[in-house]
């Protein structure tokens, strides 16, 4: 059976409750409620990321069909201005001026076309404006609280890691000059049991489990000498016997 100084068995108990809370303190950091919301902004972010690049794509497109329909009708007017200046001269045989007066109607048929054209792309280019304005405006704002989130955040980590920073050394000044195998003891049963590696006992209460001891476990430890270590028949815990107990 293990033994160690009774004292140190007692100090192993206010080494337990500061790891108890380094573990409550560890906890409370990884379940921060703004690492959910940032969580939660980052999917949202995500969302609106691809809505952006898809409007951004197709303002892209319908700006260079605007483009080639601008250029489209500027090069029936161009060539329409060139026949009105050739017809306008005089110059040519009847039947030529007759074909370029025909070429007219024809180019002007088809600059009214083409402007149609141009008026639907101008259209559909200004509504997609307009969405991809709004896109963008709800990007920038979420933007903004997940960066505000992220302030929030880091000062929660700030405050945690300092009350952290405190009671790692007050935990490691609780330890210094314990009975180096009842520490390896409590190590291991702390990895196996949760986090909870010793527990006082009370009466006949196991404060770990607690559960009550049967008497005839509770006249064993009884019996036992101070500096053994004894453990609790029910969760396994080192039980360190207080002087009232």
């Amino acid at each position: 059976m293990t033994t160690a100084p009774a004292a140190d068995q007692r100090r192993l108990l206010d080494v337990q409750a500061l790891d108890t809370r380094l573990d409550q303190l560890a906890h409370k950091r990884r379940t921060l409620p703004e690492l959910a919301r940032l969580a939660e902004l980052d999917a949202q972010l995500s969302d609106l990321h691809t809505a952006l690049v898809t409007s951004q794509t197709a303002v892209g497109d319908l700006r260079r069909e605007v483009a080639k329909a601008e250029a489209d009708v500027e090069q029936v007017r161009s060539r329409a201005a060139r026949d009105q200046a050739r017809l306008d001269s005089g110059q040519g045989s009847a039947k030529d001026l007759q074909a370029i007066q025909h070429e007219l109607e024809s180019l002007g048929r088809r600059q009214s076309d083409l402007e149609e054209v141009e008026l639907e792309v101008m259209e559909r280019l200004e509504a997609h404006e307009s969405a991809l304005a709004e896109v963008s405006r709800a990007h920038a704002a979420l933007a903004d609280r997940r960066s505000e989130v992220v302030v929030e955040r880091d000062a929660a980590f700030a405050q945690i890691d300092a009350e952290i920073g405190t009671l790692g050394a007050e935990r490691a000044a609780a330890a210094q000059g314990l009975d180096a195998g009842l520490v390896s003891l409590y190590e291991r049963l702390r990895g196996q049991l949760g986090g909870s590696g010793a527990a006082a006992l009370r009466g006949r209460r196991c404060e770990g489990c607690r559960l009550e001891l049967n008497p005839l476990d509770l006249d064993v430890i009884k019996k036992a000498s101070e500096d053994t270590v004894v453990r609790c028949e029910e969760c396994g815990r080192i039980l360190v016997r207080l002087p009232e107990a």
